[in-house]
């Protein structure tokens, strides 16, 4: 995905203007080195669930923060890997990084922004109508996709657009759709949202501050050139005519294999390898095979990232998380 153009005064990770440094609880981001936690008991305390702006990013028991780790696999796991592999797989991809024209911003607003129009071009019987708490100078992700993600404090109400454009005093986009941080309530089956698989984008975002207190408790958004023409809950919608079983679905789930030895992996790196064995990976649109999705922010370390550009697909399995389903 391409860059992001940053609003005045705002930060991509989601908050106003800030001086914090580049570095965790314990130094800098690149000093965390946390234990490869697959294979812990599976009675071990659960812990907290992600929050942005003092709301809780989905209960924890909801899908995207499920830790998938001792699920079996795929009852074609195997052959769907392959697949991905024998149609330009190659190895991971973090698609963010210290450039900000890479990765998707955010923005955190009060519970008393101002709501503005939306008008909707492409999808708007399948969109959820404005007016939306969206400041018009709101960062949007650069590139035709465009996206739009604001967060309201208070209501704890989550607003996403795709394709977005400032239009006079509101927004004009493709398509959009809200979502209540505290129920986590699916959109209409057959829905699309501001993603292509009807799921929310925010949710599954590799966020700075998140990797720097030392732990991702959520699964990863990532994109595959082909995918299936179905969808597993949560996801609610596919882009796709392909009935190839081999194909992943959208809202499949993957994860990185337990065997995969992460311990030469240091920094940011480890603590996303550790949360793509634990919560996986969540395919949530087509696009570059592997490309996982981050948070727009300066304080990124790339050469931290680039390790992990060097795990293959090959060290990833994919999870029986449910059915295809198609409507």
């Amino acid at each position: 995905m391409a860059g992001a153009v940053m609003a005045a005064g705002l930060w991509a990770t989601g908050a106003f203007a800030t001086s914090a440094p580049a570095a965790g609880p314990n130094g800098p981001i690149t000093s965390i080195d946390l234990p490869a936690v697959v294979g812990e008991p599976a009675d071990r305390v659960t812990p907290p669930g992600p929050t942005i702006g003092g709301c809780p990013v989905f209960p924890t028991s909801n899908a995207w923060n499920q830790d998938i780790s001792q699920l079996p696999l795929h009852a074609r796991s195997a052959q769907m890997i392959a697949t991905i592999q024998s149609i330009g797989g190659d190895d991971l991809h973090p698609d963010f990084g210290s450039d900000p024209d890479y990765g998707i911003p955010y923005v955190v607003v009060p519970e008393g922004q101002a709501n503005v129009p939306i008008t909707y071009d492409a999808y708007g019987d399948e969109s959820d109508p404005g007016p939306f708490p969206i400041p018009l100078d709101a960062p949007h992700e650069g590139g035709s996709d465009s996206h739009v993600l604001v967060v309201q404090q208070g209501s704890c109400m989550l607003y996403e657009l795709f394709a977005a454009s400032r239009s006079g005093n509101g927004w004009r986009a493709d398509s959009g759709a809200k979502w209540n941080l505290n129920t986590g309530a699916l959109r209409e089956i057959g829905w699309t949202s501001a993603d292509a698989a009807g799921l929310p984008i925010l949710p599954g975002l590799v966020r700075y501050d998140e990797v720097a207190s030392g732990a991702i408790r959520h699964a990863i958004r990532v994109t595959f050139s082909r995918t299936q023409r179905g969808f597993i809950l949560p996801a609610t919608h596919y882009a796709s005519s392909d009935a190839n079983p081999n194909l992943p679905a959208m809202g499949q789930r993957l994860r990185l294999s337990a065997d995969y030895d992460i311990s030469h992996l240091t920094g940011a790196s480890r603590v996303i390898a550790v949360a793509m064995q634990r919560y996986g990976l969540i395919v949530a649109d087509n696009g570059s095979n592997w490309f996982f999705q981050g948070s727009t922010d300066p304080r990124w370390d790339d050469d931290d990232l680039n390790q992990l550009k060097r795990i293959p697909g090959t060290a990833f399995e994919v999870v029986d998380t449910g059915p295809v389903q198609t409507g």
